[in-house]
């Protein structure tokens, strides 16, 4: 299963301590298996770009500080549930508002 995640209004976008520290508890919370985690830091705008390697596929995170708004990929297989993982995104970074469309993928039926 594949969730898109918007969020807007949101806390925390410029700092990379915190964004990792989401990647790694939201992957926790849908019962997922962190490889590694990569993050990016843009000096110009102060934006993030990062990415968790899951053994059930990846998470990812693109921040725009700058205009308050992050788009996250939440993409899994196997036995986690990613819809799991939106409650930790949500206390972490406190979105005004969100959206979270569901695509349902390959081996997903």
């Amino acid at each position: 299963m594949h969730l898109l995640l918007d969020m807007w209004g949101a806390a925390h976008l410029g700092d990379q301590e915190v964004i990792g520290e989401a990647l790694a508890r939201a992957a926790e919370a849908a019962g997922a298996a962190v490889l590694h985690i990569h993050l990016h830091s843009f000096t110009d705008s102060g934006g993030i770009s990062g990415v968790a390697l899951l053994a059930e596929s990846h998470i990812s995170i693109h921040t725009w500080p700058e205009r308050g708004f992050a788009a996250v990929d939440i993409f899994m297989c196997g036995a986690c549930d990613p819809r799991d993982a939106l409650p930790v995104l949500n206390d972490i970074f406190k979105p005004r508002d969100f959206r979270v469309t569901e695509q349902r993928r390959g081996l997903c039926r």
